[in-house]
């Protein structure tokens, strides 16, 4: 049965090859693909891009769209956006959507052509005419910030809502969120808005799960709660959250929904610190300025709120300034060398 199987799937390839050594279009990309990924040939992507291009060049709209892709990835051949949209147009051109996706992406981007949003929406909308869940989203983003259109928030209400509803797309969902928690487009609705965040959240789109989390922490929408809203920040904030890692360090150090543990606190402010986010350095120096959750240092609480004044807390500088006068010369010294030579723990 096992040299059956063999026999046969070595008789297909043959026969492909012949075929499309005789030029017809049809088995020349499957050619492509077996080279491409390795399929009964030895994998060999410059050979692929030879196969796509004899079937591209007579027509054939899935070889044109990958012939295209290999030049945007420079997959065995040179990267050169410009030939990767000649070919993802010749594509788009046949109604492909996913080369009219590509094409808006490459306009909005200015990969391979000038920037133009007018252009970007032009193929958007082409794709999103066809059902293109990636597409009717970035089509909606475009209506949303008036960008190669009129600003017009009913229009993106309604493409969002298209990949919302029949696609299940968690961004368009999230956004949708933020449409009638902010009344954009529609009456403010803390319910509805609830509703959107919490399809998307469910999908483990982080900004939802913080948006979630404050929705239960406020008590809008929803009945107040503190451990939902603990739910929900935790699972934004293991993500990788800074807003849901500072209001979770919030939280330990108020006792919301917790007993409170400053140690806690320190964890979460710091993550979020690390982010650059203002407040929790803030939160962070104001911690070490105390000796809550770790050993009072005064060195190290000065250059948070010195790195939070740095990135925008008025009140961090007064809080610096006050500090200070605790202070000894080379302390303060130290503090804003520490300062200058900051950088995060995580790298970035």
């Amino acid at each position: 049965m096992k040299f059956d199987w063999i026999q046969n799937h070595l008789d297909r390839l043959a026969q492909t090859m012949v075929k499309a050594i005789q030029g017809l279009a049809k088995p020349q990309p499957n050619l492509g693909i077996m080279y491409n990924y390795g399929k009964g040939v030895p994998q060999d992507d410059e050979e692929a891009v030879k196969w796509y291009r004899k079937a591209a060049d007579q027509g054939n709209v899935y070889a044109q769209f990958i012939l295209g892709f290999m030049y945007r990835r420079g997959q065995g051949v040179p990267q050169d956006y410009k030939e990767a949209m000649k070919w993802f147009r010749l594509a788009a051109d046949q109604g492909h959507a996913e080369a009219q996706y590509i094409l808006g992406l490459m306009y909005s981007n200015g990969k391979g052509v000038p920037q133009d949003d007018e252009e970007a929406v032009k193929w958007y909308r082409k794709a999103a005419d066809q059902g293109h869940a990636e597409a009717q989203p970035l089509l909606g983003g475009m209506y949303l910030d008036g960008l190669g259109v009129p600003q017009d928030y009913k229009e993106a209400m309604k493409w969002f809502r298209l990949a919302a509803d029949h696609q299940g797309h968690a961004e368009a969902q999230f956004i949708l969120g933020k449409m009638y928690s902010d009344g954009l487009g529609v009456h403010q609705d803390h319910q509805e808005a609830v509703k959107w965040f919490h399809l998307a959240a469910d999908q483990g789109h982080a900004e939802a799960q913080f948006n979630l989390g404050f929705m239960y922490h406020s008590g809008q929408g929803v009945p107040h709660d503190y451990k939902e809203a603990m739910k929900w920040f935790h699972l934004a904030a293991d993500q990788g959250d800074a807003k849901a890692q500072f209001n979770l360090g919030f939280m330990y150090h108020s006792g919301q929904g917790v007993p409170h543990d400053y140690k806690e606190a320190v964890k979460w402010f710091h993550l979020a610190a690390d982010q650059r986010l203002a407040k929790a350095q803030h939160s962070l120096g104001v911690m070490y300025g105390n000796g809550h959750g770790v050993h009072q240092d005064y060195i190290k609480a000065h250059m948070w709120l010195n790195l939070s004044a740095s990135n925008g807390d008025p009140d961090a500088i007064v809080m610096r300034d006050a500090l200070s006068k605790k202070m000894t010369i080379n302390q303060i010294d130290k503090a804003q060398e520490l300062a200058r030579d900051w950088k995060p723990s995580s790298g970035k």
